[in-house]
C-alpha cells in the first residue's frame, strides 16, 4: 500500500500516562502531543493507542460500592475515556490539530465487514488529517475475548494500516538483560526475532487500574509485529523527545526487527 504520509503508531502504556500516586500526569500528555505535532509537520501521521482510562476514571470516582472487578473496570473506564480524550482534544487544539476516539473490541478485528468498517474509519480520519486515538471499548468488552493488553491492540492497528513503525511506551527504557536498575545490567539495543531474549524477562506484578502488559507480553507483541515487516520499539514513553529520536533513528529503546 502507498501512503503520501508515513505512518507510525505509538502505543502509551497507564505506567507512562501516572505518577506513583495513580494521577494522570498532565505534562507527559503534553509533551505526548508537542512530538505528535512536530512529525506531523514532517508528513508523519501518528495514531496513538492510550491507556489510562480505568485510572482517570478512578482518580474522579475513587472508590466503589462495586465489588465485582470486572463491572468495576467497566465503570472507571467509562467515566475515564472522556475524561482522557477532553485532555487530548484541548492538548491538540493548542497545536491547531484535531483528534479523534477509535474504541474497538477484539471482533472488530476479525476478518469480514467489521474490519473493513474499521479500515474504512482509519483511512478517512487520517486522509483528512485528524490524529486517532485508540483504546479498547472496556464498557462493551467481554472478559474472555478481551485484547491481552493495549500492546496487542497497537500491533493489530499497525498491521490493519499498514504503519511504518509501532512504538510501544512504557517506563522503561527498554529491554534489559537483569533488572534494570541493576548495575551490570545491559540494555539490547536491537533484537532479531529469532533471538532468544525471552530469558531476561521477569513478569511484573500489576496493582488495579495499572494496565495489564508486562514486559514478557511486550516482547511477545514487539515480535510478532516485527515478523510482520512492522519495526518495532520498545522505549520509555517519559523520555522527553523519545518519539521524534526514534524517528531520526537515534539509539533510543529497544528495537526489533524481522
Amino acid at each position: 500500500m502507498d501512503h503520501d504520509m508515513k505512518r507510525v503508531v505509538v502505543k502509551v502504556g497507564t505506567n507512562v500516562l501516572t505518577n506513583k500516586d495513580n494521577r494522570i500526569l498532565g505534562p507527559v500528555l503534553r509533551e505526548l502531543v508537542r512530538q505528535i505535532a512536530v512529525l506531523y509537520e514532517r508528513n508523519v501521521m501518528v495514531v496513538l493507542v492510550s491507556s489510562g482510562s480505568a485510572m482517570a476514571g478512578k482518580e474522579v470516582l475513587g472508590d466503589t460500592v462495586i465489588t465485582d472487578k470486572s463491572i468495576r473496570r467497566q465503570v472507571y473506564s467509562a467515566v475515564g475515556q472522556p475524561r482522557m480524550m477532553r485532555h487530548y482534544y484541548s492538548l491538540f487544539h493548542d497545536y491547531g490539530m484535531r483528534c479523534a476516539q477509535v474504541l474497538a473490541t477484539k471482533r472488530d478485528f476479525d476478518p469480514g465487514k467489521h474490519r473493513e468498517n474499521m479500515i474504512n474509519c482509519y483511512e478517512g480520519l487520517l486522509s483528512e488529517g485528524i490524529i486517532p486515538i485508540a483504546n479498547e471499548d472496556d464498557a462493551v468488552s467481554i472478559t474472555m475475548s478481551m485484547f491481552s493488553d493495549n500492546d496487542e491492540l497497537a500491533s493489530l492497528v499497525a498491521e490493519l494500516i499498514d504503519a511504518d513503525r509501532l512504538i510501544i511506551l512504557s517506563d522503561t527504557d527498554g529491554l534489559y538483560t537483569g533488572h534494570p536498575d541493576d548495575e551490570d545490567s545491559i540494555k539490547i539495543k536491537e533484537v532479531s526475532v529469532n533471538q532468544n531474549v525471552e530469558q531476561y524477562v521477569k513478569a511484573s506484578g500489576k496493582k488495579e487500574g495499572e494496565g495489564r502488559g508486562g514486559m514478557a507480553s511486550k516482547l511477545r507483541i514487539a515480535k510478532g509485529t516485527a515478523k510482520k515487516d512492522i519495526p518495532t520499539y520498545i522505549a520509555n514513553g517519559k523520555r522527553a523527545n523519545v518519539i521524534v529520536d526514534i524517528l531520526d533513528n537515534k539509539e533510543v529503546g529497544t528495537k526489533f526487527i524481522h
